[in-house]
């Protein structure tokens, strides 16, 4: 059974970092298609970022050139790194694995993380 617990989140003002973190058992973490999704309230979840098995990345434009994602797969890891942080960003954030990359996203999602949330005040 995979299972993911995330961390790393909290409250920074406009223009902080947070970095979070995803750790993964249970399962062959490398050959998974990984990423963050994010839920603001009153919205619908959304991708963030995914790191396919293959090391293929990809970001949603609101957070190019800001967020990084990247994971050790020695420590079952991934992270997402969130630099010049946004009020837009509030939100909470999941960790997904998934079992395919598809149209440059995971798709058909295995397991999720209980959610870390993520405040930026301005």
């Amino acid at each position: 059974q995979v299972q993911l617990v995330e961390s790393g989140g909290g409250s920074v003002q406009a223009g902080g970092s947070l970095r979070l973190s995803c750790v993964g058992s249970g399962y062959a973490y490398s050959t998974y298609c990984m990423g963050w999704l994010r839920q603001a309230a009153g919205e619908q979840r959304e991708w963030v970022s995914v790191l396919s098995a293959s090391g293929s990345t990809n970001y949603t434009d609101p957070v190019k050139g800001r967020f990084t994602i990247s994971r050790v797969s020695a420590k079952n890891t991934l992270y997402l790194q969130m630099d010049n942080l946004k009020p837009e960003d509030t939100a909470t954030y999941y960790c997904a694995a998934a079992r395919a990359f598809r149209d440059g996203w995971c798709a058909d999602i295995k397991s999720w993380g209980q959610g870390t949330q993520v405040t930026v005040s301005s």
